[in-house]
Protein backbone atom coordinates (compact mmCIF):
# COMPACT_ATOMS: atom_id res chain seq x y z
CA UNK A 1 0.00 0.00 0.00
CA UNK A 2 1.30 3.72 -1.13
CA UNK A 3 -0.83 5.61 0.91
CA UNK A 4 -3.43 4.69 3.29
CA UNK A 5 -6.46 6.61 4.56
CA UNK A 6 -7.07 5.75 8.51
CA UNK A 7 -10.85 5.28 9.51
CA UNK A 8 -10.35 4.47 12.96
CA UNK A 9 -8.19 6.73 14.42
CA UNK A 10 -8.65 8.84 17.89
CA UNK A 11 -8.44 12.27 18.65
CA UNK A 12 -7.64 13.43 22.73
CA UNK A 13 -9.00 16.81 22.77
CA UNK A 14 -7.39 18.35 25.60
CA UNK A 15 -11.00 19.69 27.20
CA UNK A 16 -11.64 15.85 27.94
CA UNK A 17 -8.56 15.66 29.37
CA UNK A 18 -9.55 18.78 31.83
CA UNK A 19 -12.81 17.76 32.38
CA UNK A 20 -12.46 14.08 32.54
CA UNK A 21 -9.27 12.97 33.31
CA UNK A 22 -10.12 10.42 35.99
CA UNK A 23 -13.07 8.42 33.92
CA UNK A 24 -10.72 8.42 31.08
CA UNK A 25 -7.86 7.08 32.68
CA UNK A 26 -10.07 4.45 34.58
CA UNK A 27 -11.35 3.53 30.79
CA UNK A 28 -8.01 2.09 29.72
CA UNK A 29 -6.36 1.21 33.24
CA UNK A 30 -6.87 -2.64 31.63
CA UNK A 31 -4.78 -1.78 28.68
CA UNK A 32 -1.48 0.51 30.42
CA UNK A 33 -1.99 3.50 28.25
CA UNK A 34 -1.95 5.59 30.77
CA UNK A 35 0.71 8.35 29.29
CA UNK A 36 -0.81 7.32 25.29
CA UNK A 37 -3.92 9.10 26.52
CA UNK A 38 -1.94 11.55 28.63
CA UNK A 39 0.85 12.19 26.19
CA UNK A 40 -1.02 12.44 22.73
CA UNK A 41 -0.87 15.48 20.19
CA UNK A 42 -1.68 16.43 17.17
CA UNK A 43 2.06 16.45 15.91
CA UNK A 44 2.42 12.82 17.42
CA UNK A 45 -0.26 12.03 15.27
CA UNK A 46 1.01 13.07 12.38
CA UNK A 47 4.96 11.68 12.53
CA UNK A 48 2.75 7.90 13.72
CA UNK A 49 1.05 8.21 10.43
CA UNK A 50 4.14 9.49 8.46
CA UNK A 51 5.93 6.73 9.65
CA UNK A 52 3.44 4.45 8.47
CA UNK A 53 2.06 5.69 5.24
CA UNK A 54 -1.02 7.46 5.91
CA UNK A 55 -2.43 9.59 4.13
CA UNK A 56 -5.07 11.00 6.07
CA UNK A 57 -6.72 9.97 9.32
CA UNK A 58 -10.61 10.50 10.65
CA UNK A 59 -10.64 11.29 13.84
CA UNK A 60 -13.14 10.20 16.30
CA UNK A 61 -13.30 10.40 20.07
CA UNK A 62 -12.90 7.06 21.87
CA UNK A 63 -15.27 5.85 24.26
CA UNK A 64 -16.53 6.62 27.37
CA UNK A 65 -17.35 9.56 24.62
CA UNK A 66 -18.77 13.18 26.46
CA UNK A 67 -22.38 12.12 28.22
CA UNK A 68 -21.81 11.13 31.73
CA UNK A 69 -25.15 11.56 32.72
CA UNK A 70 -25.25 15.48 32.73
CA UNK A 71 -27.09 16.63 29.32
CA UNK A 72 -25.56 20.15 29.25
CA UNK A 73 -22.10 18.97 29.71
CA UNK A 74 -22.31 16.24 26.87
CA UNK A 75 -23.15 19.19 25.05
CA UNK A 76 -20.36 21.56 26.14
CA UNK A 77 -18.05 18.79 25.24
CA UNK A 78 -19.27 17.83 21.88
CA UNK A 79 -19.45 21.14 20.77
CA UNK A 80 -15.76 21.76 22.07
CA UNK A 81 -13.93 18.50 20.62
CA UNK A 82 -15.64 19.41 17.64
CA UNK A 83 -14.58 22.27 17.29
CA UNK A 84 -10.96 21.19 18.29
CA UNK A 85 -10.92 18.59 15.89
CA UNK A 86 -12.26 20.82 12.79
CA UNK A 87 -9.43 23.47 13.67
CA UNK A 88 -7.13 20.31 13.13
CA UNK A 89 -8.71 19.55 9.76
CA UNK A 90 -8.02 23.34 8.44
CA UNK A 91 -4.95 23.59 9.99
CA UNK A 92 -3.08 20.01 8.14
CA UNK A 93 -5.08 20.18 4.81
CA UNK A 94 -5.83 16.94 3.50
CA UNK A 95 -4.29 15.57 6.91
CA UNK A 96 -7.63 14.58 8.70
CA UNK A 97 -11.13 13.99 8.46
CA UNK A 98 -13.61 14.10 10.86
CA UNK A 99 -16.69 12.29 12.53
CA UNK A 100 -18.36 14.54 14.58
CA UNK A 101 -19.31 13.26 18.38
CA UNK A 102 -22.64 13.93 19.42
CA UNK A 103 -24.52 14.26 22.60
CA UNK A 104 -26.37 11.42 22.81
CA UNK A 105 -28.62 9.85 24.30
CA UNK A 106 -30.41 13.65 24.03
CA UNK A 107 -31.89 13.70 20.51
CA UNK A 108 -32.65 17.20 19.89
CA UNK A 109 -29.24 18.09 21.30
CA UNK A 110 -27.80 16.07 18.68
CA UNK A 111 -29.85 17.40 16.04
CA UNK A 112 -28.74 20.91 16.41
CA UNK A 113 -24.40 19.60 16.89
CA UNK A 114 -25.35 17.65 13.29
CA UNK A 115 -26.59 20.87 12.04
CA UNK A 116 -23.23 22.88 13.13
CA UNK A 117 -21.24 20.23 12.29
CA UNK A 118 -22.09 19.48 8.97
CA UNK A 119 -22.80 23.02 7.92
CA UNK A 120 -20.24 25.33 9.79
CA UNK A 121 -17.67 22.76 10.65
CA UNK A 122 -18.26 20.56 7.39
CA UNK A 123 -17.76 16.96 9.23
CA UNK A 124 -17.24 13.92 6.78
CA UNK A 125 -19.76 11.99 9.35
CA UNK A 126 -20.36 11.66 12.96
CA UNK A 127 -19.47 9.20 15.24
CA UNK A 128 -21.18 7.35 17.37
CA UNK A 129 -20.83 4.70 20.64
CA UNK A 130 -22.76 0.94 19.94
CA UNK A 131 -25.16 1.97 23.17
CA UNK A 132 -25.68 4.47 25.53
CA UNK A 133 -26.68 3.56 29.21
CA UNK A 134 -28.10 0.24 28.16
CA UNK A 135 -29.53 1.80 25.17
CA UNK A 136 -28.88 0.54 21.78
CA UNK A 137 -29.14 2.55 18.76
CA UNK A 138 -32.33 0.66 17.19
CA UNK A 139 -34.14 1.87 20.24
CA UNK A 140 -36.98 4.48 19.12
CA UNK A 141 -35.17 7.51 20.83
CA UNK A 142 -32.46 7.27 17.72
CA UNK A 143 -34.66 7.72 15.07
CA UNK A 144 -35.42 11.41 14.76
CA UNK A 145 -31.08 11.52 14.53
CA UNK A 146 -31.12 8.69 12.48
CA UNK A 147 -33.97 10.38 10.09
CA UNK A 148 -31.38 13.74 9.89
CA UNK A 149 -28.35 11.72 9.29
CA UNK A 150 -30.57 9.69 6.13
CA UNK A 151 -31.55 12.68 4.87
CA UNK A 152 -27.88 14.00 5.12
CA UNK A 153 -26.87 10.82 3.43
CA UNK A 154 -24.16 10.98 6.28
CA UNK A 155 -21.68 8.56 7.60
CA UNK A 156 -21.81 7.08 10.32
CA UNK A 157 -19.25 5.57 12.47
CA UNK A 158 -20.24 3.02 15.25
CA UNK A 159 -17.48 2.73 17.80
CA UNK A 160 -17.94 -0.20 20.40
CA UNK A 161 -17.84 0.51 24.14
CA UNK A 162 -19.36 -1.81 27.36
CA UNK A 163 -22.71 -1.20 28.07
CA UNK A 164 -23.56 -0.58 31.69
CA UNK A 165 -24.92 -3.77 32.67
CA UNK A 166 -21.70 -5.60 31.67
CA UNK A 167 -18.79 -3.41 32.96
CA UNK A 168 -16.62 -5.35 35.04
CA UNK A 169 -18.62 -8.31 34.68
CA UNK A 170 -15.91 -11.13 34.87
CA UNK A 171 -12.95 -10.39 37.71
CA UNK A 172 -9.78 -10.22 35.94
CA UNK A 173 -11.37 -10.03 32.39
CA UNK A 174 -10.42 -7.04 30.52
CA UNK A 175 -14.04 -5.49 29.93
CA UNK A 176 -12.59 -4.28 26.56
CA UNK A 177 -11.76 -7.44 25.46
CA UNK A 178 -14.93 -9.19 25.67
CA UNK A 179 -17.55 -6.41 25.81
CA UNK A 180 -16.54 -4.56 23.11
CA UNK A 181 -17.14 -6.98 20.41
CA UNK A 182 -20.34 -8.11 21.87
CA UNK A 183 -21.50 -4.39 21.83
CA UNK A 184 -21.42 -3.92 18.30
CA UNK A 185 -22.63 -7.12 17.64
CA UNK A 186 -25.51 -5.85 19.99
CA UNK A 187 -25.95 -2.78 18.23
CA UNK A 188 -26.07 -4.05 14.40
CA UNK A 189 -28.55 -7.10 15.98
CA UNK A 190 -30.58 -3.33 17.51
CA UNK A 191 -30.44 -1.70 14.17
CA UNK A 192 -31.32 -4.85 12.25
CA UNK A 193 -34.10 -6.06 13.97
CA UNK A 194 -36.02 -2.83 14.85
CA UNK A 195 -35.85 -1.73 10.80
CA UNK A 196 -33.30 0.75 11.15
CA UNK A 197 -30.79 -0.81 8.41
CA UNK A 198 -33.83 -1.33 6.34
CA UNK A 199 -35.25 2.30 6.88
CA UNK A 200 -32.21 4.31 6.67
CA UNK A 201 -30.82 3.01 3.24
CA UNK A 202 -28.76 6.13 2.79
CA UNK A 203 -26.77 6.15 5.97
CA UNK A 204 -23.16 4.68 5.57
CA UNK A 205 -23.10 2.75 8.33
CA UNK A 206 -19.00 1.91 9.72
CA UNK A 207 -18.65 -0.63 11.85
CA UNK A 208 -15.48 -0.91 14.28
CA UNK A 209 -13.26 -3.77 14.84
CA UNK A 210 -14.99 -5.85 11.97
CA UNK A 211 -18.33 -5.46 14.09
CA UNK A 212 -17.83 -7.84 16.89
CA UNK A 213 -18.96 -10.96 16.42
CA UNK A 214 -21.80 -10.05 13.68
CA UNK A 215 -19.85 -12.23 11.21
CA UNK A 216 -19.70 -15.76 13.28
CA UNK A 217 -23.47 -15.18 14.21
CA UNK A 218 -25.09 -13.47 10.92
CA UNK A 219 -25.95 -17.19 10.37
CA UNK A 220 -28.19 -17.34 13.93
CA UNK A 221 -29.68 -13.67 12.84
CA UNK A 222 -30.40 -14.53 9.91
CA UNK A 223 -32.37 -17.99 11.06
CA UNK A 224 -34.38 -16.08 14.01
CA UNK A 225 -35.50 -13.47 11.10
CA UNK A 226 -36.40 -16.21 8.37
CA UNK A 227 -38.93 -17.63 10.78
CA UNK A 228 -40.24 -14.69 12.60
CA UNK A 229 -43.16 -13.29 10.24
CA UNK A 230 -42.33 -9.42 12.00
CA UNK A 231 -39.08 -9.42 11.96
CA UNK A 232 -39.21 -11.04 8.03
CA UNK A 233 -41.65 -7.59 7.57
CA UNK A 234 -39.02 -5.47 9.00
CA UNK A 235 -36.04 -7.15 6.97
CA UNK A 236 -37.50 -7.79 3.76
CA UNK A 237 -34.26 -7.82 2.21
CA UNK A 238 -32.82 -10.30 4.58
CA UNK A 239 -30.00 -10.45 7.00
CA UNK A 240 -27.29 -11.45 4.61
CA UNK A 241 -28.16 -8.47 1.85
CA UNK A 242 -28.05 -5.74 5.02
CA UNK A 243 -25.28 -6.99 6.64
CA UNK A 244 -23.44 -7.05 2.72
CA UNK A 245 -24.03 -3.12 2.41
CA UNK A 246 -22.34 -2.22 5.68
CA UNK A 247 -18.83 -1.22 5.93
CA UNK A 248 -16.32 -2.37 8.10
CA UNK A 249 -12.84 -1.26 9.91
CA UNK A 250 -10.50 -4.34 10.24
CA UNK A 251 -8.73 -2.55 13.56
CA UNK A 252 -7.23 -5.32 15.56
CA UNK A 253 -9.60 -8.07 13.38
CA UNK A 254 -6.76 -9.10 10.76
CA UNK A 255 -5.93 -12.66 12.09
CA UNK A 256 -6.85 -15.43 9.79
CA UNK A 257 -9.94 -16.34 11.40
CA UNK A 258 -11.21 -13.25 12.17
CA UNK A 259 -10.98 -11.80 8.62
CA UNK A 260 -12.33 -15.28 7.13
CA UNK A 261 -15.28 -14.48 9.17
CA UNK A 262 -15.77 -11.26 8.09
CA UNK A 263 -15.17 -12.03 4.34
CA UNK A 264 -17.54 -14.34 4.94
CA UNK A 265 -20.42 -11.75 5.24
CA UNK A 266 -18.57 -8.81 3.65
CA UNK A 267 -17.43 -7.57 0.12
CA UNK A 268 -13.60 -6.51 -0.02
CA UNK A 269 -15.48 -3.41 -1.03
CA UNK A 270 -17.15 -2.88 2.03
CA UNK A 271 -13.79 -3.26 4.08
CA UNK A 272 -11.54 -0.14 5.67
CA UNK A 273 -8.16 0.23 7.05
CA UNK A 274 -8.48 1.31 11.04
CA UNK A 275 -5.81 1.27 13.55
CA UNK A 276 -7.28 2.74 16.26
CA UNK A 277 -4.57 4.86 17.26
CA UNK A 278 -3.26 5.97 19.62
CA UNK A 279 -4.08 3.14 21.63
CA UNK A 280 -2.56 0.34 19.03
CA UNK A 281 -0.10 1.42 16.84
CA UNK A 282 -1.07 1.83 12.95
CA UNK A 283 1.51 -0.63 12.63
CA UNK A 284 0.05 -3.73 13.96
CA UNK A 285 -3.03 -3.49 11.73
CA UNK A 286 -0.04 -2.85 8.83
CA UNK A 287 1.42 -5.97 10.18
CA UNK A 288 -2.06 -8.12 9.94
CA UNK A 289 -2.89 -7.21 6.73
CA UNK A 290 0.44 -8.16 5.26
CA UNK A 291 0.26 -11.64 6.58
CA UNK A 292 -2.74 -12.60 4.88
CA UNK A 293 -3.38 -14.33 1.38
CA UNK A 294 -4.57 -10.74 -0.61
CA UNK A 295 -4.41 -9.58 -3.73
CA UNK A 296 -2.63 -6.32 -4.19
CA UNK A 297 -6.22 -4.54 -5.61
CA UNK A 298 -7.22 -5.88 -2.07
CA UNK A 299 -5.03 -4.00 -0.22
CA UNK A 300 -5.46 -1.20 -2.18
CA UNK A 301 -9.12 -1.48 -1.78
CA UNK A 302 -9.19 -1.83 1.93
CA UNK A 303 -6.55 0.86 2.46
CA UNK A 304 -7.03 3.42 0.04
CA UNK A 305 -9.74 3.02 -2.40
CA UNK A 306 -12.92 2.06 -0.38
CA UNK A 307 -12.32 4.98 1.92
CA UNK A 308 -11.39 7.42 -1.17
CA UNK A 309 -14.91 6.20 -2.71
CA UNK A 310 -16.63 7.33 0.68
CA UNK A 311 -14.67 10.03 1.56
CA UNK A 312 -13.29 11.85 -1.73
CA UNK A 313 -11.68 14.66 0.02
CA UNK A 314 -9.47 12.41 1.55
CA UNK A 315 -6.08 10.63 1.18
CA UNK A 316 -4.28 13.14 -1.14
CA UNK A 317 -0.46 12.55 -0.16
Amino acid sequence: MTAIVDVHHHFIPPVLIAQERDRLLAGIAHIGATSVLLDWTIERALEEMDKNAIASAIASIAPPGVFFGDVSKAVMLARSCNEFIADAVRAHPGRFGHFAVLPLPDADASLREIAYAFDELGADGVGILSSYDDVWPGDPAFVPVFEELDRRQAAVYVHATAPACCRGLMPGIPTALVEFPFDTTRAIASLLYSGALSRFKKIRFIFSHAGGAISVLAGRVSSFRDRDERLSALMPEGVPALLGALHFDVASSTSRASFAALRAISDVTQLLFGSDYPYVPVAGTLRGLAALDLSEADRHAIGYGNARRLFPRLGHG
